[in-house]
């Protein structure tokens, strides 16, 4: 990997789980700090930086989705993989709509949550790229080197697969895109997942936008995707 470690923070209340993890996590080239329960995770987030949050939905003091939806509202960037015991579409879908990038679900293969990380990762450093000039659309601007967008000259601070999402679209106005396409061009998934989940990062981003003033280039395809609308 990267000369210096990536430091993750390994969120669970199962101590052998935790152990185990670390061992693959470590022997993978991560730096592991661990947490036991939702309070603790939340002072060590508070107090250190980490690349990425493997964070346990049931814990006690503070459950994981509570703790997911605060912490994408004051660490934006900060990639968040789901652990869950829950393997139901709509408790999946209530993880992403809470903020978090990718889940795996109970039982599951130390190598495979290991290989989501190392993936997670990737796709984050990849949705950066330093060298390509910022889009330019009536009120809109989207900066990718800066990561960073503007809306009527209020900035609108996006997850790493939000701006993948818009930014892809973006790139190429009018220009369809099926959800499968989004996934894999924008995100680098190719691995099964529900597609309702493009659904749930474009109700989000929508939201965002609205929230300061209409959202209008984002436009649906009914039965095929969505897509990046100018107006003539």
């Amino acid at each position: 990997m990267m000369g210096v470690k990536p430091k993750v923070l390994l969120a669970d209340d199962e101590a052998g789980l935790r152990e185990l993890l670390r061992v693959y996590l470590e022997h993978a080239g991560f730096d592991v700090t661990e947490a036991g329960d939702g309070l603790e995770t939340e002072q060590e987030l508070a107090g250190e930086h980490f690349d990425l949050l493997i964070l346990d939905i049931m814990m006690p003091k503070l459950d994981g989705l509570t703790l997911c939806k605060k912490v994408r509202r004051e660490k934006e960037g900060l990639p968040i993989l789901l652990l869950t015991a829950k393997g139901e579409e709509a408790d999946r879908l209530l993880g992403f709509e809470c903020g978090a990038d990718d889940y795996v679900v109970k039982p599951f293969s130390p190598r495979e949550l290991t290989a989501r990380a190392k993936a997670m990762l990737r796709r984050t450093v990849k949705s950066q790229p330093a060298a390509e000039g910022p889009l330019v659309y009536p009120a809109l601007l989207i900066d990718n080197s800066l990561h960073r967008i503007e809306w009527h000259g209020a900035e609108v601070v996006l997850t790493p697969k939000e701006f993948g999402l818009l930014h892809l679209l973006a790139k190429t106005p009018r220009q369809v895109f099926s959800r499968e396409q989004i996934m894999s061009q924008a995100w680098g998934e190719n691995y099964f997942a529900e597609l309702r989940i493009v659904d749930v990062h474009v109700k989000n981003l929508r939201e965002k936008f609205n929230a300061i003033q209409p959202f209008h280039y984002l436009q649906t395809v009914r039965g095929i995707g969505y897509k990046f609308e100018v107006s003539k």
